[in-house]
């Protein structure tokens, strides 16, 4: 076989959620500062990744190539989902973006005398145009064995956020990640459908919450105008 083909093969292993190589180094946040819209259940993390780490995945995340990812509908028991990803299982990355902060922010929770221990190595990362949108749906926990099941949901906005708009040369090709974002707000529901947060995307912000039984019913809304893009995990314990 030869190199070209051994080399075009592998990069299909790597969109094919096999471990892969390539992605930002994250580097260590000291002093993250925790928003908390629902006690501990829901709260978000401004600046967890820097623009140059949101703006470095999007390119690595653009690079690989992304799948459409839609849904069977209602009558399947399916939330309206479209929008585009890429799955990836990589325990290396998983373990960066732990001991970059994420494990601190946890110290203090536990669910059933659990505590969590580190993140699901299953990376996907979302990516929303202009008319794409996730509908109403509960995350579910998954059980990782070894007596690891995941608990929270990790979402990492990677784009979005007002920033001025900086002078350009009109000659070069157009960043889809500098553009404005417009919608793609993500919406959680309470009891009687009543809104418990509003959450707009902002680059490099992360919102976490609980999922499984205790999940609400949450949804992304309607990209207006740019493009959203997400990087998304959970949070295990044991």
């Amino acid at each position: 076989m030869s190199e070209k083909k051994r080399k075009r093969m592998g990069e299909r292993k790597e969109a094919d959620g096999k471990k892969t190589t390539g992605w930002p180094q994250i580097k260590p946040k000291p002093n993250l500062q925790v928003t908390r819209l629902k006690d501990t259940d829901l709260f978000t993390v401004q600046n967890f990744f820097t623009s140059a780490e949101s703006k470095a995945f999007i390119k690595a995340a653009e690079s690989i190539g992304f799948v459409h990812q839609g849904s069977l509908g209602p009558t399947k028991g399916e939330a309206f989902r479209d929008n585009d990803r890429i799955s990836v299982n990589d325990p290396i990355l998983a373990d960066m973006i732990w001991e970059s902060g994420l494990n601190k922010l946890f110290s203090d929770i536990k669910i059933r005398g659990k505590v969590a221990v580190g993140m699901n190595p299953n990376i996907r990362l979302y990516r929303y145009k202009v008319g794409q949108r996730f509908g109403r749906h509960i995350d579910e926990s998954v059980d990782l064995g070894e007596g690891k099941r995941t608990h929270y949901t990790l979402l990492i906005y990677l784009s979005g956020g007002f920033k001025p708009k900086a002078k350009q040369d009109l000659s070069s090709p157009r960043d889809s990640s500098s553009e404005l974002l417009v919608g793609g707000e993500t919406v959680f529901y309470g009891s009687r459908n009543g809104v418990v947060a509003e959450v707009a995307p902002t680059e490099g912000m992360a919102l976490l919450h609980i999922h499984g039984d205790k999940c609400m019913l949450h949804e992304a809304r309607n990209v207006t105008k740019g493009v959203k893009y997400v990087f998304r995990s959970d949070v295990a314990f044991a």
